[in-house]
């Protein structure tokens, strides 16, 4: 299991987890907020995210985190 706290929220994954690959959203009170698509970056449990958590997923790719 891996998790960055940024931004106010955590982001965790897990290494096996299911296809696709994909980082679980969680608030700063520990509430998931949604699970995003790495490969697309589309949310998986919600039709929209907020833009900041999309931001700050592709820093963190870029930065080769996630």
């Amino acid at each position: 299991m891996g998790r960055i706290r940024r931004g106010g929220y955590m982001f965790m994954w897990w290494i096996g987890d299911h296809p696709p690959r994909h980082v679980h959203v969680y608030d700063k009170n520990g509430r998931l907020v949604t699970r995003v698509n790495l490969e697309t970056l589309q949310p998986m449990d919600i039709p929209n995210v907020e833009r900041k958590i999309l931001e700050l997923i592709r820093e963190l790719q870029e930065e080769g985190r996630l």
